[in-house]
């Protein structure tokens, strides 16, 4: 795809869906780590419902270290992978402690050193919270976009951005993990995509195979 078609794909994605924003809710940044520890597997929505007891219950990292790990379990259950999950936040809290002086740390090499933060992970706390992206998210929704699009023919998702940070100016790597999550729920749906009103139709090569 053409640098200038790549443009007006995402410019017109913007147009699309204005509000585009993160959907997981947080008021620190280990709070949004949490949530994106939680989301793995899981439903944004589902988190968003699971976090407020769970924020109530930890309101500092040092509560989320010395919480008892059963308890934790119990609060996380419903996002389902709660043992490996409450695990993980238990040992990233004391990581964050010990090694980072109880900061959330800055840069993506930092960052996917915390237990159960991978680079997707990392690319969303690197956007939301430090406002200072270094890559792109690619979550279920990008993958799927990406390769029926044609911006990807790659299935792992590191790959897959890989290929995408090739394409785009970085000027939109905050836009484009928003814009492809809010298409992939609304319109480009996995089991059901409604073709007929995708506002990208004439970029994707699935689309275009098709009709």
């Amino acid at each position: 795809m053409k640098k200038a078609d790549t443009i007006k794909l995402i410019e017109t994605l913007k147009k699309s869906y204005p509000d585009a924003t993160c959907s997981l809710d947080f008021t620190t940044p280990f709070e949004l780590v949490v949530a994106v520890m939680l989301s793995a597997q899981c439903t944004d929505e589902r988190v968003n419902k699971t976090t407020p007891k769970l924020f109530q219950r930890c309101k500092t990292i040092e509560d989320f270290a010395n919480i008892d790990i059963k308890e934790l379990e119990e609060i996380i259950h419903p996002c389902g992978f709660y043992k490996n999950k409450a695990k993980n936040i238990k040992l990233c809290a004391k990581q964050v402690l010990e090694n980072f002086n109880g900061e959330v740390p800055h840069t993506m090499d930092e960052l996917i050193t915390l237990a159960g933060i991978g680079r997707k992970s990392a690319n969303v706390i690197m956007l939301e919270v430090f406002g200072t992206p270094e890559g792109i998210a690619v979550d279920t929704h990008a993958k799927r976009i990406s390769n029926l699009i044609g911006l990807s023919s790659k299935k792992e998702p590191e790959k897959i951005e890989q290929d995408l940070l090739k394409i785009f100016p970085k000027k939109y790597l905050k836009d484009i993990n928003h814009l492809f999550v809010w298409h992939g729920r609304n319109t480009c749906i996995a089991r059901n995509p409604k073709c007929n009103k995708c506002s990208i139709s004439e970029f994707c090569k699935s689309y275009n195979k098709k009709y």
